[in-house]
């Protein structure tokens, strides 16, 4: 009799169990919106643009180990209003050009840290012959199953305006490439993030600007974020080195200016609102 009312109480408990697992949805509709407004458009040790103003939207499902999203992401410069780009090359063979109104579409799909995500750059440039890329990503998040907060990600671009250029000027697609491996550590009592990564072109790429392998971005980002009923607000500041650019090299594509590849050290501060 025992071992039957013994039988009986585990058998309770395990469908006690189960039922509240059933009652706790397992994969919940998420979303984040937000922008950022920052002094200089940093990105993969590139100088892209002046004082931007980025919004960014993200919907979609997360799980515990699972999330499912697609959003947009824009960028806005201090002269992007006017929409221009002159397309007259100058002497040192540089075009006169403003900076360009950006708009990223992204999906992106992780499973136990493992994600795989595809980003569509498009810039607002009717004269371009090509004013987008398209760009695989796959990579992996430790901070998932280990609560290691390192990361790892490779990056392809596989249509679009990425071409590497012979001596004649004949075109050949490049499928440029960026590795980049990341590090973050929070300080808990007084709620800071410092952020380090280095980033890698793995093969020439005029895109990238590099010849062969080589270090890209080297770079570091500190960042402060205060919580709120309604938003979170962060403030924070970042800086890259880009070792490859030993010299200025030519114009030849369509994101930013001729800062693009002549900059090897950059810094911009910024602000951030999330809801």
């Amino acid at each position: 009799m025992k071992k039957f009312y013994l039988a009986m109480m585990m058998s309770l408990a395990a469908i006690t169990v189960m039922a509240q697992e059933a009652s706790e949805p397992r994969v919940t509709f998420a979303y984040d919106a937000g922008a950022e407004l920052v002094s200089a458009y940093l990105w993969r040790g590139q100088y892209n643009g002046g004082l931007s103003f980025q919004p960014d939207v993200e919907i979609g499902y997360d799980g515990q180990h699972t999330s499912l999203r697609v959003g947009a992401w824009a960028s806005l410069g201090a002269t992007d209003w006017k929409f221009q780009k002159g397309l007259e090359k100058t002497e040192d063979g540089n075009p006169n050009t403003y900076f360009l109104p950006e708009l990223d579409i992204l999906a992106n799909f992780t499973f136990f840290g493992a994600n795989v995500g595809l980003t569509h750059y498009q810039y607002f440039v009717p004269e371009a012959k090509d004013n987008y890329q398209t760009e695989i990503t796959v990579g992996y998040n430790f901070d998932d199953l280990l609560s290691v907060p390192l990361h790892i990600s490779w990056n392809t671009i596989v249509a679009g305006d990425d071409f590497n250029y012979d001596e004649e000027g004949n075109e050949k697609r490049a499928y440029s490439s960026y590795l980049e491996i990341g590090y973050d550590h929070t300080f808990e009592n007084v709620g800071i993030t410092l952020g380090g990564a280095i980033g890698m072109s793995p093969w020439t790429s005029e895109f990238y600007c590099n010849k062969g392998f080589q270090v890209v971005n080297l770079s570091l980002r500190l960042e402060k974020e205060w919580e709120f009923d309604a938003c979170s607000l962060s403030l924070f500041a970042q800086g890259s080195v880009n070792p490859s650019l030993e010299e200025e090299k030519p114009y030849k594509h369509a994101a930013g200016d001729d800062k693009l590849c002549a900059q090897p050290i950059n810094g911009a501060i910024g602000l951030g609102i999330w809801f």
